[in-house]
């Protein structure tokens, strides 16, 4: 299983559906497991979900600063 491409593809999938996303949030591991077709450890679970938060949370940096610029830029050219 390529673990990287496995992240991306949750993301997705959790940026997807807002459901998903608050289940994610209350229990990170149980909601990869039940997303998951096959069985991994608990370690393996708890990695990719690891993953996951972090690439959630570096798009949500990324969108901020990116608003931000966008909104200094707008002040720049007043």
């Amino acid at each position: 299983m390529d673990i990287k491409a496995k992240i991306e593809e949750l993301v997705a999938k959790i940026k997807g559906d807002k459901g998903l996303l608050e289940k994610f949030k209350a229990d990170p591991a149980g909601t990869i497991k039940g997303l998951l077709p096959v069985e991994l450890s608990e370690d393996t679970l708890k990695q990719i979900a690891d993953g996951v938060k972090a690439k959630l949370n570096l798009e949500s940096i990324a969108g901020t600063v990116s608003g931000a610029a966008d909104k200094l830029k707008g002040m720049l050219k007043k």
